[in-house]
């Protein structure tokens, strides 16, 4: 069958290669003597293969082989594959609400999403799902648990949980689906500062509108310093959405983006199309290497029209547009059809899906063959491998205890018992973690069950066996070995102390998280942010700010 799989992927490899290279008569022949010979392939063996075909598997690998011949944007969707199509652009599905994980084979609810109906019924993070209806799912995948709870809105369905911390812990919730809508405003406010924070998560088709709601609220504020329009993460979505939001900042009419196809025909210019609603308020864009896309159309033409000061780390490279075509039978394909340009006339694209490696991955193009551009007051600025902030922002490096930490549960599981424990919490972004809770956390912890990566010592052994080899084993180097082996042996409850304000930095959001859904996890986290505190010193100084970007001289 693998072999009737490869011969189906050659054939429509061929034939949609064909297709798309078409532009003379002799390449009208060669499509006809593709389109005949994967024609002949299918009829020969619909007759005279031995087994039995499975056509429909074999020719979606077929589909699936010859796009991954190009990049990894363009993406075919059957009928039954769109309602991922639909949420990535409009943020909408059916189901109950809630975040799910897996872990000792079980699945568990990580948080119900604010005003959905998982929250109205009272389902919290740390909830073992053990049924959903007469289905036991006790030991099923998070991803088949996702499956039984997601549906049809307005059906019923009943999931019984089992609950850490709680005399009653079986209990079970009948809950009505709903048509879900994902925010793509995650968190937006006023920090302590005077600052303006916009958390964007992807550009949908309502996230215009959501970023407009939150600036007008800053209206109400009149001491406001700044806006910082935080895009860290923000994998792109819809480039009109960007058009519409960099309208808030720039003057009417402004050209912010040039798309270019196949042929010079198709090149289109997107301007700014309405009043800003802040023309001159100081601006920040935070950015991070899963900044791509819409969000690198949106911060590269901020920078490149000096609007504003781009920190963080360099953004992803996605430089390409794609939209949607119709297929027979209800189908869908998502194909790249342009590459963007900003406003001072780069290309930001980062890997050439065209020229690729020997083992067929993209070629990144090397900073060294980057060429430069100039901003609207002459800095410079250079296309490929995405963009490079203004001002790169130094993240603290996360221990391997830190680590272990969130990976293996003890800070989730500690925030669960807290709101067990505390039905009373500050007002969102005013909770601090005492030094009588963090004490209560490193007690939560069991040290025999903490899993320490051995690294240091395993290295300190292997240091010690290659002395004894080379014969530099005596008293005096034994000593040393004992010494350095005492200084370097874990102790939990020091190497808790040392890395508090780490630990706190993922055990605080976590925390607001129990008590104010997702917005609240990411205020409390704004506290321990080592962009927003870089944020805050630029747009706190007018004449740091405007030294970013003053014109060259």
């Amino acid at each position: 069958m693998k072999k009737i799989k490869y011969i189906f992927s050659l054939a429509c490899v061929l034939t949609i290669v064909g297709l798309i290279f078409a532009k003379s008569p002799a390449d009208d022949l060669a499509l006809t003597r593709n389109l005949n010979t994967f024609n002949s392939v299918v009829k020969e063996l619909s007759l005279a293969y031995v087994d039995s075909l499975k056509p429909d598997e074999a020719f979606r690998e077929a589909i699936d082989a010859f796009l991954a011949t190009v990049d990894p944007y363009t993406e075919f969707y059957t009928a039954d594959d769109q309602e991922s199509l639909k949420r990535m652009t409009t943020g909408e599905y059916g189901g109950i609400g809630s975040y799910i994980i897996e872990r000792d084979g079980a699945t568990y609810f990580s948080g119900p999403m604010e005003g959905s109906p998982a929250a109205a019924v009272g389902i919290r993070a740390g909830d073992r799902v053990l049924r959903v209806d007469s289905v036991d799912t006790s030991k099923m995948s998070s991803d088949k648990v996702t499956k039984l709870l997601r549906g049809v809105p307005g059906t019923t369905l009943n999931v019984t949980v089992q609950r850490p911390f709680a005399t009653d812990s079986v209990i079970t919730f009948p809950i009505t689906r709903a048509i879900l809508s994902q925010p793509s405003v995650a968190y937006a406010g006023v920090l302590p500062d005077s600052i303006g924070y916009i958390h964007l998560t992807s550009f949908i088709d309502k996230s215009p509108a959501e970023v407009r709601e939150a600036l007008l609220d800053f209206k109400n504020h009149p001491e406001l310093k700044g806006i910082v329009l935080d895009l860290r993460g923000n994998g792109g979505g819809l480039l009109e959405s960007a058009v519409d939001i960099l309208g808030y900042f720039l003057p009417k009419g402004t050209e912010v983006l040039r798309t270019r196809g196949r042929d010079a025909a198709s090149e289109r210019i997107y301007k700014t199309s309405h009043s800003p609603l802040y023309p001159d308020i100081p601006l920040v864009v935070v950015t991070d290497g899963s900044t791509a896309s819409a969000s690198e159309i949106l911060a590269g033409a901020i920078q490149d029209l000096d609007r504003g000061v781009l920190i963080g780390s360099r953004s992803f490279g996605k430089g390409l547009v794609q939209t949607t075509r119709p297929l027979p039978y209800d189908q869908i394909l998502k194909v790249t059809i342009a590459k963007y340009y900003i406003p001072s006339g780069r290309l930001i694209q980062a890997l050439d899906y065209v020229h690729r490696n020997d083992d067929g991955s993209a070629q990144r193009l090397p900073d060294s063959l980057t060429r430069e551009f100039r901003t609207l007051h002459g800095r410079i600025v250079r296309d490929g491998g995405g963009l490079q902030p203004d001002s790169v922002v130094t993240y603290p490096k996360t221990t391997r205890l830190v680590y272990n930490a969130v990976r293996d549960n003890w800070v989730f599981d500690f925030a669960t018992k807290y709101a067990a424990e505390h039905p009373d919490f500050p007002p969102i972004g005013q909770f601090q973690i005492s030094d009588s809770l963090y004490a209560d956390f490193k007690r939560s912890i069991d040290p025999d069950r903490f899993k320490y990566d051995r690294v240091m010592e395993d290295a300190l052994k292997q240091l010690r066996e290659i002395a004894d080899s080379e014969g530099y084993i005596n008293d005096e180097t034994t000593a040393a070995f004992d010494t350095l082996s005492t200084l370097l042996t874990h102790n939990l409850s020091r190497d808790l102390d040392t890395n508090r304000a780490l630990v706190e930095s993922y055990l605080a959001p976590e925390i607001a998280s129990r008590y104010y859904f997702d917005r609240g996890r990411i205020r409390q986290s704004l506290d321990y942010d080592a962009a927003i505190d870089v944020a805050n010193a630029i747009l706190s100084d007018p004449a740091v700010y405007n030294k970013f970007l003053a014109p060259v001289k």
